[in-house]
C-alpha cells in the first residue's frame, strides 16, 4: 500500500497520511510531481509524452505528462520528480537540471474501471531539457505503453481541440510556453 501525505491548500503536510486509493475515493487533498521532457529536434520544440498503460487506475491509454507521480509521505516535490523519472523511464536527473515552471492544484471527477476516482490534488510542474532516443527510453511497462516525441506547439493544438487521447490540462502546457520559449529563445530557435 502505498501512503500519501494529507496537505493543506498549500501543499504543506499536515501530519496525517492516507493510502492512496483511499485519498482518490474520497477526495483527499495530496501532492504530485510533474516533470516534461523538452528537447530541440531540428527547428522544433518537441515533449516527450507517455502512453499510460491500460491497466492504470485513471486514464488508461491516455497520452500524459513524460513522468508524474504521487508524493509517498515523507518525501518531498522535487525529491519524488526526480525518483519517478528514474522508475518510470529509467531516467537520471539531478535536482539542479529541473526547471521550476510553477504550481497548479486541480480537483478531477470520474469514474475508471467501475470505479469513483475523485483527484484532489496539489502539483508542482517541472521542466527537463533532455535530448533522448524515444526508442532508447527503457520505460516501466506496468505504467506506461509507450512513449512518443511531439512538437510543442502541435500538442498545445491537439490538447486544446481534443484530437488525441489524452489527461494532460492545457493550463499545465501554457505554464511551460514562458519557461520553453526563454530556454530556446537563448538557443536562437524561432517557432
Amino acid at each position: 500500500m502505498e501512503y500519501l501525505d494529507i496537505v493543506d491548500e498549500h501543499g504543506e503536510p499536515t501530519g496525517k497520511t492516507i493510502e492512496r486509493t483511499i485519498a482518490h475515493e474520497q477526495g483527499i487533498l495530496h501532492r504530485t510531481s510533474h516533470v516534461w521532457i523538452c528537447r530541440k529536434h531540428g527547428s522544433n520544440i518537441q515533449l516527450l509524452l507517455q502512453k499510460r498503460s491500460q491497466n492504470k487506475d485513471s486514464h488508461p491509454g491516455c497520452h500524459d505528462i513524460s513522468s508524474a507521480g504521487h508524493i509517498p509521505a515523507g518525501s518531498g516535490f522535487l525529491e519524488s520528480a526526480i525518483r519517478e523519472l528514474y522508475e518510470e523511464l529509467g531516467i537520471y536527473a539531478d535536482k539542479s537540471e529541473l526547471i521550476y515552471c510553477g504550481q497548479r492544484r486541480f480537483l478531477y471527477k470520474n469514474k475508471f474501471h467501475g470505479k469513483a476516482f475523485i483527484d484532489n490534488q496539489i502539483s508542482n510542474v517541472y521542466l527537463l531539457k533532455r535530448d533522448i532516443d524515444a526508442e532508447k527510453i527503457n520505460f516501466q511497462i506496468e505504467e506506461i505503453e509507450s512513449v512518443i516525441w511531439m512538437n510543442f506547439y502541435e500538442c498545445i493544438e491537439k490538447v486544446r481541440k481534443n484530437e488525441i487521447p489524452h489527461c494532460i490540462v492545457l493550463e499545465e502546457l501554457e505554464m511551460l510556453k514562458a519557461n520553453i520559449d526563454k530556454i530556446f529563445n537563448q538557443e536562437g530557435i524561432i517557432e
